[in-house]
């Protein structure tokens, strides 16, 4: 990542001993290290971010283009794919939710059967 070799890493560390002292280095080392690994989960969650936004911008422009084809038969196999990929993903929206149980004969949550407290005076 930075080219580092044996010799300047040893350098490094030497100097590190020198300013910082064998009680502080292990913990300013642990650190540095903790620091590069958010950096690199924060890389990393940017481009998952980035490629799955130019996947939505990929299926826009693909539905855009079958949107202005009047012939649905006849399109390419990319557009094909984009239509299904879009098509599952509203018939995933669209599925019936189980219809919740009615609660009208039920007493609310948030009072108990037999607490006097919440009776009204």
């Amino acid at each position: 990542m930075f080219d580092i070799g044996f010799w300047e890493l040893l350098v490094v560390v030497l100097i590190g001993l020198i300013i910082l002292g064998p009680e502080r280095l292990p913990r300013a080392v642990r650190s540095v290290q903790q620091g590069l690994h958010k950096v690199r989960q924060f890389g990393s969650r940017m481009e998952a971010e980035i490629n799955h936004e130019l996947r939505v911008k990929e299926l826009h422009d693909n539905l855009r283009k079958i949107e202005e084809s009047d012939d649905l038969d006849n399109l390419p196999d990319d557009l094909k794919k984009s239509l299904d990929e879009l098509q599952r993903a509203a018939a995933s929206v669209n599925r019936p939710y189980a219809k919740p149980s009615e609660s009208t004969d039920q007493e609310p949550a948030n009072e108990k059967p037999g607490d006097k407290d919440n009776e009204p005076r």
